[in-house]
């Protein structure tokens, strides 16, 4: 699984990966805010429409972004908006009665534990003592019984996804959470270069898109200067 925000990585990503996840990280890597805490509702409709545009292949997953499933009733109505407009189910933060009722409504949801970026206020490892480990277990569970198809388990130890994928029937998928994983989730935007705010220890550089792109953008810069370009070859006639 990795991340999109627009009709074009949609579509070089689309039947590459088996998941795309319309992610609220959109906020940081796309918009530049410093969190994901002021995405919106209309931010992450018109970035899954843009997805489903490119993505014919892929699964498509519309992260619900923060304040829109605190109730019953508000998490019904946007997780309509973001399947009508081409998401095949919806990502939420823990709440697994919530999970439970939009599941009882035909909505396929994937669940999220660990670090969950809307809510936390410092972005450190999530249950490394044994009784936050516990907790994690438990709760992974009642999301898997709320109905989940499936669970992102976020910055945790290695072993305690490990213990998680073992005693829960659905899929894991780690970021940050080792290799036990039934799969695994990154930022399209931090593993290929894209985004250097900060880099998470659980990234890995696939390549250096960023450098490839600031040196295209120099180098035109450079050559519309000394009238390099265009020339009679980019001319009509």
């Amino acid at each position: 699984m990795l991340t999109a925000y627009d009709y074009s990585f949609a579509k070089l990503m689309d039947g590459v990966v088996d998941i795309i996840l319309v992610g609220d990280s959109l906020g940081m890597v796309v918009l530049g805010y410093e969190n994901t805490k002021k995405v919106t509702m209309d931010d992450m409709t018109r970035a899954t429409q843009a997805v489903a545009r490119g993505a014919k292949n892929s699964l498509i997953i519309g992260d619900m972004p923060i304040g829109s499933y605190d109730t019953e009733e508000n998490a019904l109505k946007n997780a309509k908006r973001l399947l009508k407009a081409g998401a095949h189910a919806i990502k939420i933060e823990r709440k697994p009665d919530i999970a439970a009722h939009l599941i009882t409504q035909g909505i396929e949801v994937m669940g999220h534990v660990g670090l969950t970026p809307q809510t936390v206020t410092t972005f450190k490892v999530q249950g490394k003592d044994e009784g936050s480990a516990q907790a994690l277990i438990t709760e992974a569970k009642e999301m898997e019984k709320a109905g989940c198809f499936s669970l992102v388990l976020e910055c945790i130890p290695l072993d305690l996804a490990k213990e998680i994928t073992r005693v829960i029937s659905i899929p894991t998928i780690g970021i940050g959470a080792g290799m036990h994983c039934d799969g695994q989730v990154l930022v399209t935007h931090d593993m290929i270069g894209l985004y250097d705010a900060f880099k998470p220890k659980f990234v890995k550089r696939y390549t250096e898109v960023g450098k490839v792109m600031t040196n295209a953008f120099k180098n035109y810069a450079k050559e519309v200067k000394k009238r390099a370009f265009p020339t009679d070859k980019e001319s009509f006639h």
